[in-house]
Parts: C-alpha cells; sequence; structure tokens
C-alpha cells in the first residue's frame, strides 16, 4: 500500500490522520506541542479530529496557532459533551439540542474559524464510556433538527456520527452523514454491520480506540499472539500491525492514532507503507472479536 488515500466529506485525504486527545500530555510543553502538529501536517496527515473537552481547550488552541489554510487539513470535532474540569471522568455530557448548539459555538471560538468542516455528533449509544441519563436522554432525531440547521446556517460543512448504533445510523442516513466514528479494532469488531452500511453509502469508518483500549474490560491488539507473530515477519510492530489491518480490511476506514511523540508519529505515518499478504491477512481475520460495550468512568 502507498500513499493510501479515501473520500472524507467531499475530499481526499490520507488515510491515516492524527487524534489531537494525546497534545494534552503536552500542556506544559506547548513549544512540543505546536512542533508535533506541524510535524504531522509535514508528514502528510490530512485530517485532524479534535473536541473542544480535549486538554480544556488546550488542543484546540495548538491547531488554531499550527493549521493554516494553505494546509488543506480538514478539522473534524465533535459535541455531545463538554469539559468537566475536576470531574471523574473530566468532562460532562451535552446531548440537549441547545448543548450541542453551544458546543458548536465553543468550537468555532477556540478554533478560530467561522465553520467547523465535520463535527461527530457522539450518541453514547453503543462501545465503551458514558450513558445519557435523565434529561440527557434526547432523541436523535431532536439532535439531526439542531446538526442540521447549523449546516445550513453554515456554522458546520458535514454531519458525523459517534457510538452509534446500526439503527440509529439508518435513521440518519436522509440527514447526510459524512464519517461515522465508533470504538473499533481487529479485536472488537461488534460494529461490522454499521462499517458495511457505512462502505456501501460512502460514509468515511473512523474507528476510535483502533488497537483497543487502556480501559479495564477492553481487549488489546497489541496483546494477540496472531498479531504479534505478524509483525516479527514483517519487522513492524504490533500496534503497526492492529492499525495497518484496520487499512486492509475496508477501503473507506480513515485512522486517527494519537501520540505526544515524534517518534511514535512517524511510526503511525509508515502504516500506510505495510502491506499485508493474503496470509498475514487470513491469521488476523481469525482472531476472535470481543465486545467493547463496557462502562467507563
Amino acid at each position: 500500500m502507498t500513499t493510501p488515500t479515501a473520500s472524507f466529506a467531499g475530499r481526499t485525504v490520507f488515510r491515516i490522520g492524527y487524534g489531537a486527545l494525546q497534545l494534552e500530555r503536552l500542556h506544559d510543553r506547548r513549544g512540543e506541542a505546536v512542533a508535533l502538529l506541524r510535524r504531522a501536517v509535514e508528514m502528510g496527515v490530512g485530517h485532524v479530529d479534535t473536541a473542544e473537552f480535549y486538554g480544556f481547550g488546550f488542543a484546540n488552541d495548538v491547531i488554531r496557532e499550527v493549521l493554516r489554510p494553505e494546509d488543506g487539513v480538514l478539522v473534524v470535532t465533535k459535541v455531545g459533551a463538554d469539559p468537566n474540569p475536576g470531574g471523574s471522568p473530566p468532562l460532562r455530557l451535552a446531548q440537549r439540542p441547545e448543548q450541542l448548539r453551544a458546543s458548536v459555538e465553543d468550537n468555532l471560538r477556540s478554533l478560530g474559524v467561522d465553520r467547523l468542516p465535520v463535527v461527530n455528533l457522539r450518541r453514547l449509544d453503543s462501545g465503551p464510556g458514558l450513558r445519557p441519563e435523565g434529561d440527557q436522554v434526547v432523541d436523535l432525531d431532536d439532535q439531526l433538527a439542531v446538526m442540521t440547521a447549523l449546516r445550513d446556517e453554515g456554522k458546520i460543512g458535514a454531519i458525523g456520527l459517534s457510538s452509534v448504533t446500526l439503527d440509529g445510523l439508518r435513521r440518519a442516513l436522509p440527514a447526510g452523514i459524512a464519517c461515522v466514528q465508533n470504538a473499533y479494532s481487529l479485536v472488537s469488531r461488534d460494529d461490522e454491520d454499521i462499517l458495511e452500511l457505512c462502505a456501501a453509502q460512502g460514509i468515511a469508518w473512523v474507528p476510535f480506540f483502533p488497537l483497543g483500549g487502556a480501559f479495564p474490560g477492553l481487549p488489546k491488539v497489541t496483546d494477540e499472539p496472531a498479531v504479534q507473530a505478524v509483525a516479527e515477519s514483517l519487522g513492524a510492530t504490533a500496534s503497526q500491525v492492529g492499525l495497518a489491518w484496520l487499512l486492509h480490511h475496508a477501503p473507506n476506514a480513515l485512522l486517527i492514532p494519537g501520540t505526544a511523540d515524534v517518534a511514535h508519529l512517524q511510526a503511525n505515518m509508515a502504516v500506510g507503507e505495510i502491506t499485508l499478504d493474503t496470509a498475514a491477512l487470513a491469521t488476523l481475520d481469525a482472531v476472535e472479536s470481543r465486545s467493547n460495550d463496557v462502562p467507563i468512568g
């Protein structure tokens, strides 16, 4: 595979992007954060995934400083949760329509733009994480109404969905969906039916936790003997093989691995050059899939 690209929100982008969550690890070393993101762009990153609650605005602030219009980088942000400093976890759900609108406005301000190219609505219906309760249980149609209104107003360019079920995606299709961002990896393939629908509809598939997760109860791709064996045969790392499998598995899959380290960034970007032959793919496809539908926080 050489310089793999895919369509995303009407653009053609390199299939390996950058997840900005890890920038918060450099909160006290802002210069390093700026240099890291600039290096990512130089290496070909064409889309960056972020949120206002990443580092309580720090990630968006770094993106605002680094990215220039001529870079042509697609910035993808999300709504459905807001920063909650001191909380555990350090975010609070913000699912109500007025909260979604306020979150879009917050992202517009912190990113310093008049329009957000893509905004993911984090539904929290599936996968690991919090579940909405009380007034945070909101009908999808009510949320899509405000998201489409924001798009009509020119404040967002395209709508994505995150942590969504197959039924939820089907209901949302008439609104026009650019991407789906669910937890998915070689060891957690519960959402294969959603991935197939995305492929059929030309919707980008942007998995989070692409290597499993560090949370208790979530399986890790790098723990799998089959992954380790393939990695050894290729002279690659288990992480690289896990990411390469995603690229091979679905042509509409885009990756957003995050890191606060330049060497790790280079390793992630090199995944696009890894070729998995038929035997390697068969070995990896045979790995057992386990559910990632566990509570966190």
